[in-house]
């Protein structure tokens, strides 16, 4: 897989365009060392060579909905 960039986005951070009520780009996770998923290839952002979390908190649809201005 090679070099990867290592990305933590804080969890009230602005939406990014590749952010979905299913997905985030990066890690938005507080403490991702105790995640479940940290390190799961084809899960993981820290390992994804896009970047993306493909398994965010269950708390994340909500806020994902909150910063993108809905209910």
């Amino acid at each position: 897989m090679g070099e990867y960039t290592v990305i933590k986005v804080p969890f009230n951070a602005p939406l990014n365009e590749q952010d979905t009520e299913t997905q985030t780009y990066g890690c938005r996770q507080n403490n991702p060392d105790i995640c479940s998923n940290n390190s799961l290839p084809g899960i993981c952002a820290f390992v994804n060579d896009d970047c993306i979390c493909r398994k965010p908190s269950r708390a994340w649809k909500k806020k994902y909905n909150e910063l993108k201005g809905g209910k």
